[in-house]
């Protein structure tokens, strides 16, 4: 009984930490001698918000996709997923993605999840490139500032890439690059588990043990990268973008992929920037790269994922997303 009461107020806290949110990184903000409207305000109320956001987000998912572990073992979970199933494994994660409202970083905890739970690499990858990509807000946000046509052939071409891509990266059997710990933790004792035996405490407290496991693993990098991701968010002038990507030439649309990746924001941020982008003459193959390559290849993103990937499974997944981000920009451009 014990232990159903402390998950039970554990989730009332979880749900009311996550609701205060936005409050509480403008209540951290004011309580230092600076500027709210200044550069290093905006970085500071993006780091006291980002961060708990992001642990948040990480620990409740974790849990969720542990508790479930302990009912679908890896292998189980592979077999559920193989041959012809697999297939239809791209296109559903990356549909996920796209019902699912956050930003890479936010995607992040959901994608250790499903690699430790022993989903499909390539499957997973789907999932991660679509959710931050083309996600509901910023196909709203998208659609109120260029018009439902433009909306609906971004999305079916982010959905496109997402799904390709994660195919892409499955066919290459990549799994052999992901970090030690985390193919010890799908080849370890949860596969043993005689899942249907245990009762439910026990599946709680298998729920907790991967909290302990992988968040205590990776919740400084959460930090270190969203706190790079704070200070680009509140220093990288908006001038130098449009000097970059204001023109028509064909190097533009590269180019805003490279501007592009070291940034962070999520789609709600980045949409005043494709405003500013496309009423300074920017095309909008190029405006529509440079924002792809903001939401789906983020520094700060890559900086997290290192825990789980290793450099060469993430320069691969830059790769064929840049190669994917790149042909939606040159087709853009091209036929509009």
């Amino acid at each position: 009984m014990l232990w159903y009461l402390g998950i039970a107020g554990a989730s009332v806290i979880w749900w009311l930490a996550y609701g205060q949110l936005i409050a509480f990184s403008e209540w951290a903000t004011t309580l230092l001698p600076v500027d709210r409207q200044s550069h290093t305000g905006e970085a500071i109320a993006f780091f006291f918000y980002d961060v708990p956001k992001v642990l948040l987000l990480l620990t409740g998912i974790v849990f969720v996709t542990g508790v479930l572990r302990s009912w679908f073992s890896p292998e189980r979970t592979r077999a559920l997923l193989a041959g012809r199933r697999r297939i239809f494994g791209y296109p559903m994660a990356a549909a996920l993605g796209v019902l699912t409202p956050f930003c890479s970083c936010s995607s992040v905890p959901l994608f250790i999840g499903f690699v430790s739970a022993g989903i499909p690499l390539g499957v997973t990858f789907a999932f991660l490139i679509a959710g931050p990509m083309v996600g509901p807000v910023g196909l709203g946000l998208l659609y109120g500032l260029v018009g439902w046509k433009i909306a609906t052939i971004y999305l079916v071409f982010g959905f496109t890439i997402a799904t390709i891509a994660g195919w892409v990266l499955g066919k290459m059997r990549l799994e052999r690059y992901l970090q030690q710990w985390v193919r010890d933790l799908n080849a370890g004792p949860a596969a043993d588990i005689p899942t249907e035996r245990i009762d439910f405490v026990d599946r709680l407290k298998i729920g907790v043990e991967q909290v302990r496991e992988i968040v205590g693993k990776v919740w400084i990098w959460v930090v270190v990268g969203i706190s790079i991701g704070a200070l680009i968010h509140g220093y990288v002038p908006e001038a130098l973008m449009l000097r970059v990507m204001g023109g028509e030439a064909w190097w533009s649309v590269p180019a805003a992929v490279i501007v592009g990746v070291p940034m962070y924001t999520n789609a709600a941020g980045v949409i005043p920037i494709v405003e500013a982008l496309l009423g300074k003459g920017a095309a909008l193959g190029t405006t529509l790269a440079f924002m792809m390559s903001v939401i789906a290849l983020s520094l700060p993103e890559m900086i997290i994922l290192k825990q789980v990937l290793t450099y060469r499974l993430i320069a691969v997944f830059i790769a064929v997303v840049s190669a994917g981000i790149l042909a939606t920009g040159f087709l853009f451009n091209l036929i509009l």
